[in-house]
């Protein structure tokens, strides 16, 4: 008698994710930040960075498909179009008439501490953030999900990420929301698939401190209620994620950190990476956040903006306390 073979899993779909404001991060080791005189520094790393970058990134990383589609200006953008090249990563970039701005990662390597630098960015006019609107709705195809991630630069209304949302909804996909500010008060006037915001932006939106999992939980049930997001995604530091839907909330505590914290930059991209390609696997979303809280761990264990250790990040999903 023969037996049928087992069905193959079900293949992930492209993340496409959008990034309107996005960077060339330099990484620079100093020993001691003197406060006169010269401070000698190496450089550690550079890198193509700004939200949706670091988030198609992480989502490659952790064995998922992703495009990235960005705006790019004069020299510094087509810096960050070879950068992007060279490491492999899948992109669409949109060309601008302003310059792409560069980010500085200062890592103190005395006191192991990082000091993230970074400047506005170039001014759009009307007529460029509509032609990248374009091109994310012609570049969505099968994707399920759109990630827009980062600041919106100078000269795009605050609603941008709104007329964003309403693109996605037409085209069929699920927008995941990461942003700060206007741009996402504005965003969630649209209602969007899935927001992740940190305490610092969930303060913003009720007016009050974030510093425990009941006062995410005032955050979430308030953007569940008003149909601002599907699901809700608050960060509170080092005590971890607040997962919540329709159908309740989800406490994920934090595990202990293996190694001391050294950088939190891109700590927040990364946990969206993963969150969004075990989406698209199929994964619930208390799952799904459970591996975003771990791979966050595993991201302020590295200096500046560098890559995390995916064999860490799944050694301390274990570790995640859910309740």
């Amino acid at each position: 008698m023969s037996t049928a073979a087992a069905p193959d899993p079900p293949v992930a779909g492209p993340v496409l994710t959008l990034t309107m404001n996005p960077t060339v991060d330099m990484c620079w080791d100093v020993g001691h930040l003197a406060d006169i005189g010269k401070n000698r520094a190496r450089v550690r790393s550079v890198a193509a960075g700004g939200g949706g970058i670091n988030v198609a990134r992480g989502v490659a990383r952790l064995g998922g498909r992703a495009t990235a589609v960005h705006t790019a200006g004069r020299e510094v953008g087509r810096r960050l179009n070879r950068l992007l090249d060279e490491e492999g990563i899948d992109h669409i970039a949109v060309e601008i008439h302003g310059e792409t701005r560069e980010a500085l990662v200062l890592f103190e390597t005395e006191s192991r501490r990082s000091h993230h630098i970074v400047p506005p960015g170039p001014h759009l006019d009307d007529h460029e953030g509509w032609h990248c609107l374009d091109v994310l709705g012609q570049a969505i195809g099968t994707s399920r999900y759109v990630v827009a991630s980062g600041s919106l630069p100078g000269g795009l209304p605050d609603d941008f990420y709104a007329a964003v949302a309403r693109r996605i909804r037409e085209a069929g996909a699920r927008l995941v929301l990461d942003t700060s500010g206007p741009a996402l008060r504005h965003g969630l006037s649209e209602g969007v698939y899935l927001l992740r915001c940190n305490r610092t932006e969930a303060a913003d939106l009720i007016g009050r401190a974030v510093r425990s999992f009941d006062d995410a939980r005032a955050v979430n049930e308030h953007l569940l209620t008003t149909g601002a997001a599907e699901i809700a995604v608050t960060t509170i530091g080092d005590l971890g994620a607040l997962c919540s839907t329709r159908h309740g909330h989800t406490e994920l505590r934090a595990p202990s950190l293996p190694g001391k914290l050294l950088s939190d930059a891109g700590a927040g991209d990364n946990m969206v990476a993963a969150l969004t390609t075990r989406l698209a696997a199929g994964d619930d979303p208390v799952s799904a956040c459970a591996l975003g809280v771990a791979v966050a761990a595993a991201s302020v264990l590295t200096p500046g903006t560098e890559p995390f250790d995916q064999e860490v990040a799944e050694s301390l999903r274990h570790d995640v306390g859910i309740r």
